[in-house]
C-alpha cells in the first residue's frame, strides 16, 4: 500500500499509471477514519470492481456544526492504515487541512432543498462541508466509481445528485448498511458508547424496523432514554437520528 499526502504526490502517481497503462479503473472510498466493518465492505467492493482502490482518511472540520463533536470524534490513523494494508488497498490519501482547503473554505458547494431537511435541519452548513470535500476528492482522483454507505442515505442522495448536476463521470455507488449482530449499524461513533449504551443503542434499529408510525417510535425511544433529533418518513424510507449518552446515531430503513 502506498501513502499519499498531497495533490502533487498523487499527480506523479497518476502520471506513472497513465504511462504504464496499469490501473485502467479507479475506485475511491472517502472516509473520516476510525474505520470499521462498514468501511471494509465498501473497500472490498471497490477492490472487486476496479483495478486500483484509493481510500482517503480526512476528518473534515467544516462539516461539523458542533466543535465538541469534532473534538470527540475517534482518531486512530495507525490502526486504520494497518487495516487498509491487510484489506489490499492500493493507495491511502492522508491530507492536511491546507492540502484540501488552500482557499481556507472560502469556496463552498451548497444544495438548497434536500440538504435543509433531516440531518440538515439541526446541523446547518453540515452538508455544505460534505459536498465541498467530496467534490474536491472527486476532482483530485477522478475515479470511475466512488463508494458510500446507505447508513448515511441522505448524504448518498445528495452526493449522487451533485455528481449528476455537475456532469461528473464518476459513478456514485450506494452500498448496503452493515450491522453488528444486535442490528446496530456500524459507525465510528459507536466506540464512544459505554457497554450498556451499546446494548441499548440496538433498540434504535429495532424501533425503526417495527413498522409502527414515526410518532409511536419516537415515544418508545424517548421512554428508553434516547433524545430524538428526528424520526421522519419520506419517499418510502424511514429516517432517524437520536442521541444516546450524548452520542449522535443515525439510521434508516425502507418502508414496505
Amino acid at each position: 500500500m502506498n501513502t499519499i499526502h498531497t495533490l502533487p504526490e498523487w499527480r506523479k502517481v497518476e502520471k506513472k499509471l497513465l504511462c504504464t497503462g496499469s490501473g485502467t479503473s479507479i475506485g475511491l472510498v472517502p472516509t473520516m477514519g476510525a474505520l470499521h466493518q462498514g468501511h471494509v465492505s465498501l473497500i472490498k467492493r471497490s477492490i472487486r470492481e476496479n483495478d486500483k482502490t484509493i481510500v482517503s482518511i480526512f476528518l473534515n472540520p467544516v462539516q461539523f456544526t458542533d466543535s465538541h463533536d469534532y473534538d470527540a470524534y475517534p482518531r486512530q490513523t495507525e490502526a486504520d492504515c494497518r487495516l487498509l494494508a491487510d484489506t489490499g488497498v492500493d493507495y491511502v490519501f492522508l491530507p492536511e487541512y491546507r492540502d484540501l482547503y488552500p482557499d481556507d473554505y472560502r469556496y463552498q458547494l451548497t444544495e438548497h432543498d434536500f440538504s435543509s431537511l433531516l440531518c440538515g435541519a439541526s446541523r446547518p452548513g453540515h452538508f455544505d462541508g460534505v459536498l465541498t470535500v467530496v467534490m474536491k476528492l472527486l476532482q483530485i482522483f477522478r475515479p470511475d466509481r466512488a463508494y458510500f454507505g446507505e447508513k448515511d442515505f441522505q448524504q448518498y442522495r445528495l452526493i449522487d445528485g451533485m455528481a449528476k448536476a455537475f456532469f461528473l463521470s464518476t459513478e456514485i455507488v450506494p452500498c448496503p448498511v452493515v450491522r453488528e449482530p444486535s442490528g446496530l449499524a456500524f459507525s465510528s461513533r459507536n466506540s464512544r458508547l459505554s457497554a450498556e449504551g451499546r446494548t441499548k443503542a440496538a433498540l434504535f434499529y429495532r424501533a425503526l424496523s417495527s413498522g409502527e408510525e414515526p410518532e409511536m417510535i419516537r415515544k418508545r425511544l424517548e421512554k428508553e432514554g434516547f433524545r430524538i433529533d428526528y424520526i421522519t418518513e419520506m419517499e418510502g424510507r424511514l429516517y432517524g437520528a437520536v442521541f444516546l449518552e450524548e452520542v449522535r446515531l443515525i439510521d434508516n430503513v425502507k418502508r414496505s
